[in-house]
């Protein structure tokens, strides 16, 4: 199957039972997001931001897992060739599951960007809210044909690159620099206090 040539078959696996978290599609998007607009996260940045998610229960192998992806993701993102891929389900699986997959994986992207930056340039609204119409895109039975085939073909390809725009002629600033971390350090504090209970953003679903 693609799926383990790709890489979806071990990503799925890891990382499928977690909770707090749409899908693995949608945290592959929320990877991609963040290295859009950051260095590549180290594995202990990596376990201060899936805290920030109340993501606490996570194996050494997919956090190994986690930060071996974002390195990858990182240089597909800084090539010339446009080779980025998210990581989907491949056409083995229904029509249904991988049209959820790239809205989970839409809506990964705009959160990991949104926790990771917070400005956009003039230019990268418009990008924002084509991810976002994916990412509220639902799946409709009468659309699993063939035509509905294609517009899944068109519509990863429309989405796919966006990335590589939003990533592009951006200085990367240390994760630390990003609210990434003063939201783990403002929990952090928050909960060895005991005086508020700390805000997590919401994510899109």
């Amino acid at each position: 199957m693609q799926d383990d040539i790709s890489g979806w078959s071990e990503w799925n696996r890891n990382f499928s039972e977690i909770e707090e978290i749409s899908s693995p599609s949608e945290l592959h998007g929320l990877l991609t997001g963040i290295v859009c607009v950051t260095q590549v996260p180290t594995r202990e940045e990596w376990q201060q931001i899936l805290a920030t998610l109340e993501v606490t229960e996570i194996s050494d192998e997919a956090i190994a897992a986690l930060t071996d992806e974002t390195e990858d993701i990182a240089h597909a993102l800084s090539e010339d060739e446009l080779d980025y891929l998210p990581l989907l389900p491949d056409d083995e699986h229904s029509l249904s599951e991988r049209v959820q997959a790239l809205a989970d994986w839409c809506a990964g992207v705009v959160l990991g960007f949104g926790l990771a930056s917070g400005h956009l340039r003039a230019e990268e609204q418009e990008l924002i809210e084509h991810l976002q119409d994916v990412a509220s895109v639902e799946f409709d039975e009468s659309d699993d044909d063939d035509e509905g085939e294609e517009s899944y073909q068109e519509l990863y390809e429309f989405v796919r690159l966006i990335p590589v725009s939003l990533s592009m002629g951006r200085k990367k600033i240390e994760v630390a620099e990003s609210p990434l971390l003063q939201l783990f350090s403002a929990k952090k504090s928050a909960d060895a206090n005991n005086v508020v209970e700390m805000f997590t953003p919401h994510r899109p679903s």
